[in-house]
């Protein structure tokens, strides 16, 4: 069965294990909204369980934005779970304002002992953007400022731990040619730093819900985007027609180089079918979730689809099974 609701859209996910028990967290809002497009600024946090990534136990609503005014009163967005030295779970995620329309897009902290019941790290702020690196908001050029979906691991390199997040550089002259994954670091899950970009390629307008992970001695960045967002570059090299989905980088090593893997997309179609996928390691190998996104008839979807086996073939390139 898929991770699905009666009453809610759901849709970005992320997943962490702990012991024998997977743990699903993932965007969802009420259907009684009407309007699937409106979801997106009437997002809570769901939680669901399970042993074996199909059958799923929900657990109901498990953050959700500030009630006051606050940096992340209007969204909470999609974010990533981790557990540091000492057992505690660390939840990062993207927030937004109601006093800038949602425009605005920062990183967020909240801890848990259960993985459950999430608590705020201060105000919630983790990290902003500073400096020239990474594009701001430049209205009539883009339509918000992009800091979002992070992604946190342990720095494989060092003692600290590595932020992925979907971003974009200023200065390029061709929007959709703008997009980037941003990185920060930090010492101990509390001070974080930001860094140039982890990879700025000129290929997307934007490059969302980005997961780093090391398989076979070399690492993997997958990414998702629209159709609509690819640069004329890269649809000029691209062996057939825009797609909208779940595509990755390949490196030598998580800080990069890193280059947009050769051929078709991961998992692409237009429509889109399957968007924002995470690769979730499992004992057989590797599967890969993501949300199903319109159905044959063109209405928004909103469940989590069945895991689908993905291998890794002899040139290290990912591929469905």
């Amino acid at each position: 069965m898929t991770i699905a609701l009666p009453d809610k859209w759901i849709w970005d996910s992320w997943y962490v294990r702990d012991g024998d028990l997977w743990h699903a967290f993932f965007l969802q809002a009420d259907k009684a909204l009407g309007d699937p497009e409106l979801r997106h600024r009437n997002a809570s946090h769901g939680h669901a369980v399970s042993r074996d990534l199909s059958v799923w136990e929900h657990k109901g609503t498990c953050f959700a934005p500030s009630d006051g005014p606050a940096w992340d009163d209007c969204t909470t967005w999609t974010g990533s779970v981790v557990k540091d030295d000492n057992g505690l779970w660390h939840l990062f995620y993207t927030g937004s304002s109601k006093s800038e329309n949602g425009l605005k897009q920062r990183i967020g902290h909240a801890t848990s002992t259960d993985l459950h019941g999430w608590a705020r790290v201060g105000d919630g702020l983790a990290l902003d953007l500073a400096g020239d690196v990474y594009e701001e908001h430049t209205p009539g050029h883009w339509h918000d400022r992009a800091m979002r979906d992070p992604w946190v691991m342990r720095d494989p390199g060092g003692d600290g731990w590595l932020m992925f997040f979907t971003a974009r550089v200023p200065g390029v002259a061709e929007p959709n040619a703008g997009g980037a994954i941003g990185l920060a670091t930090s010492p101990d899950l509390a001070v974080w730093t930001l860094q140039a970009p982890a990879f700025a390629g000129g290929l997307f307008g934007q490059m969302e819900v980005p997961q780093v992970f090391g398989a076979r001695g070399r690492w993997y960045c997958l990414f998702c985007t629209d159709a609509e967002h690819w640069s004329k570059a890269y649809i000029a090299s691209y062996p057939g027609r825009p797609v909208t989905g779940t595509h990755y980088l390949v490196a030598e090593d998580p800080r990069g180089p890193w280059t947009i893997a050769p051929g078709p997309f991961l998992d692409g179609a237009m429509p889109c079918s399957r968007y924002a996928a995470r690769i979730v390691p499992t004992g057989d190998g590797l599967v890969l979730l993501g949300f199903q996104h319109t159905a044959r008839d063109g209405s928004f979807v909103g469940e989590i689809a069945e895991p689908v086996p993905v291998h890794i073939d002899d040139r290290a390139l990912l591929k469905i099974a």
